[in-house]
């Protein structure tokens, strides 16, 4: 068994990192005994950020996964709570797994309080997961699209990592994807030559993944190439 820093290491994934980060950022903006519903929430990892506020959560509880108990079990296309409730909203990693994103977008804007602020994030560039509910990747223009649709204001739009941290992903994943025994390549002499190469590629993908992902949390290069996720800040107007 490793160490627990070398697995640390190892292990270390640059955009929870980066998650982290940004839901912290927005814990820090709520002010003491704001309510707060966590939309999704799943098992709840961003809850003891909110420990000054009230925080309440909501998910249909479906995947088979470890969940929090959630104050409202319930389609987030219908949340059993009157309107302008809450005065913000989390809403991290849920808009791919929704059939008809818009609809529960309508009711998040519903629930919040007039001048209320949501964070979001979401996948660009993120393998299937969670099936058979995952449905769609966002661009930026489809965010913005969504959310002036339903009446949000956009504070802010951003990649959530860098594309450093995008690398890493990809790595990570063709480590673990790539083919590498003999009988993946079929029954032919090729099979005996590409499965020394391949596994000699497997292992510097890894090494390299584990580099990304920390060079990631020193530097978010935005210049060039695509996030593997956005984050947005959001808010209602106080007029709506």
């Amino acid at each position: 068994m490793l160490p627990s820093y070398l697995s640390d290491f190892l292990n270390f994934n640059s955009s929870r990192y980066r998650l982290w980060q940004e839901n912290s950022a927005f814990a820090n903006s709520v002010p003491d005994g704001a309510l707060i519903l966590d939309a999704g929430a799943g098992d709840a990892p961003y809850k003891n950020l909110f420990q000054h506020a009230r925080y309440e959560s909501a998910d249909f509880e479906k995947i088979d996964k470890p969940y929090a108990a959630s104050a409202y079990v319930c389609d987030l296309r219908s949340i059993p709570v009157e309107d302008e409730r809450f005065d913000f909203v989390v809403f991290n990693q849920v808009m791919e797994h929704l059939p008809e994103p818009q609809l529960v977008l309508t009711e998040l804007h519903r629930i919040l309080k007039r001048g209320g602020r949501m964070i979001y994030s979401g996948p660009l560039f993120y393998e299937e997961h969670e099936q058979p509910f995952d449905f769609y990747r966002y661009t930026q223009f489809g965010l913005r699209y969504l959310f002036d649709k339903v009446g949000f204001s956009i504070e802010r739009l951003d990649w959530l990592e860098g594309y450093f941290g995008t690398v890493g992903y990809q790595l990570h994943n063709m480590a673990r994807y790539l083919p590498y025994r003999r009988r993946d390549f079929g029954d032919s002499l090729i099979g005996y030559a590409l499965t020394p190469t391949m596994l000699s590629l497997k292992i510097g993908f890894a090494i390299g993944s584990v580099l990304f992902h920390r060079l990631e949390k020193r530097i978010k290069f935005e210049s060039r190439g695509y996030p593997k996720n956005y984050v947005a800040i959001l808010r209602k107007s106080e007029l709506a």
